[in-house]
């Protein structure tokens, strides 16, 4: 039987529209959420289910590279822990919301566990529009 240990989120812009955060580097990794777990309690079999969205609005009718990116730390070059890369292609009239679901399992215990999640864009002229949030539960045996 798997026990909940701890679960945290991480919410910049509850709503659609309600931030207007532009990406001003091409290719380059940006923070859009981190997530501190406690791991006191923890037993055996730890494991991290973590979730989450952001919406970006594509300039003009392009293709764009997005990159989702969690790692375990703080730093785009500490331990990846997921990463998806998806072809947008939008117009200015619609945001592209994606969500993202990703599972850490038997991660080193320390008395804290941080993620975080970084986007990348391909476009400059891209904008984070909200919705935003990241989500992280530790479980175990």
């Amino acid at each position: 039987m798997a026990f909940l240990i701890d679960a945290r989120t991480s919410q910049n812009a509850s709503y659609a529209n309600s931030i207007a955060v532009p990406i001003t580097v091409l290719d380059t990794p940006q923070l859009f959420g981190q997530i501190g777990l406690i791991t006191e309690g923890v037993g055996a079999n730890p494991r991290v289910q973590l979730t989450g969205t952001i919406s970006l609005q594509i300039p003009l009718a392009v293709l764009v590279g997005t990159t989702i990116s969690i790692v375990r730390g703080t730093e785009p070059t500490d331990p990846l822990v997921y990463s998806a890369t998806e072809t947008l292609e939008l117009s200015i009239l619609a945001p592209a919301v994606l969500t993202f679901s990703a599972a850490d399992f038997n991660p080193p215990i320390t008395p804290q566990l941080t993620y975080t999640v970084f986007v990348s864009v391909g476009v400059l002229g891209t904008v984070r529009v909200g919705p935003e949030n990241f989500n992280g539960t530790l479980y175990s045996d």
